[in-house]
């Protein structure tokens, strides 16, 4: 209306309001629509720059996109601290001088192109990963999936697991990361009724009677041998290179042995320089013909599933700026039916207009 007002979206609201079950579907609607041209999503721009502290540098992270169903758009513009650890794991981390995330997530609305809130991106940047591979999984795992292997034990593990019991009837989950006592806290942590969390002590018993395979790491490395893996499995992962990095979270006998390869965005491929795909692709590995986009999959227009004889590996390849778009668009609705004092005047927003005579 007139005097609507932009509302500031914490953390703490995304955990109260947005369900895993209801961030799928958002997903699911957003990638859908990407792939029936009524989504836009450009690559991401990143990029590193020397900060006063010469321990840190600067890293920018931005995402720019809308989805129609939801009537929104978005800008994430993320702000970070980086180190690169030189030690032989070889892990990157994010440093941030405090325990504080300063990106935030503008959203727009399509109908009046005003602002109409500005959210917090930690616990939804999460959200929406594990969100989306619970879209991707749900549309292309096996229906009788039952026992996940997970690789990681931190947010983005948590997240993925949560997504994958939300949409297959898993009764196993065997986890593995190089800290014992970290494996064996999530493993208790992660335990749920009718689902049984087993720490394993090796990366070849992940494999192992697994249906889906999920890498949710921050390694730079490949977490397991991709000759390990047999017919009628799934895998996932999310760690991907880009212009500021190189990484590989699976090997190339992975993408060679893949049936199909699923992604998030193929002009991201290119555009962040992700050569863990690129180079398979280039070498004659991997047919580029059997690698898909999750909207195309989505959307009808390409067709991939696990079967007992395939191997059907999805690779969960960007962020997208729809993603924060479709679920920021429900928890808009959500937040102003309830009412919210975390209000910003229109006015303080709405500059004037003025146009170059001609």
């Amino acid at each position: 209306g007139e005097d609507a007002m932009a509302i500031v979206i914490t953390d703490e609201d995304v955990r109260r309001l947005l369900s895993m079950e209801e961030c799928i579907e958002a997903m699911r609607v957003a990638f859908s629509d990407l792939g029936q041209g009524k989504a836009t999503a450009m690559p991401r721009m990143r990029y590193t720059i020397q900060s006063p502290d010469p321990k840190r540098r600067y890293f920018a992270n931005v995402h720019i996109g809308a989805v129609a169903s939801y009537g929104t758009s978005c800008v994430r513009a993320g702000s970070h601290f980086i180190l690169e650890d030189d030690s032989a794991t070889g892990r990157r981390v994010l440093n941030n001088p405090d325990p504080v995330n300063w990106s935030v997530i503008i959203l727009y609305d399509l109908a009046t192109a005003e602002p109409i809130a500005f959210l917090h991106e930690s616990y939804l940047s999460g959200l929406r990963v594990g969100a989306t591979t619970g879209a991707a999984v749900d549309a292309l795992a096996r229906d009788d999936a039952t026992t996940l292997g997970l690789f990681g034990t931190g947010r983005q593990a948590a997240s993925s697991l949560d997504a994958i019991r939300a949409v297959r009837p898993i009764t196993r989950v065997n986890v593995y990361s190089p800290n014992a006592e970290r494996r064996a806290a999530f493993a208790d942590r992660m335990a749920r009724d009718g689902c049984e969390m087993v720490a394993v002590a090796t990366p070849q018993a992940v494999i192992e009677g697994a249906d889906i395979v999920s890498c949710a790491t921050n390694t730079k490395n490949p977490v397991f041998d991709g000759d390990w893996l047999s017919p009628g499995q799934m895998v996932v992962s999310i760690v991907n290179s880009d212009v500021t990095g190189t990484r590989r979270e699976v090997d190339e006998a992975t993408f060679a042995r893949a049936d199909d390869i699923i992604i998030n965005d193929r002009d991201s491929v290119h555009a962040n320089c992700q050569v863990e795909l690129l180079e398979p692709i280039e070498k004659g590995l991997v047919d580029e013909a059997r690698v898909h986009t999750l909207a195309d999959i989505l959307a009808g227009a390409a067709q991939a599933k696990s079967t007992p004889d395939n191997i059907v590996y999805y690779k969960n390849n960007t962020g997208l700026a729809l993603q924060f778009a479709a679920a920021g668009a429900i928890l808009y609705k959500k937040l102003s039916a309830e009412g919210t004092n975390r209000v910003i005047p229109r006015d303080w927003l709405a500059a004037e207009k003025y146009s170059e005579s001609s």
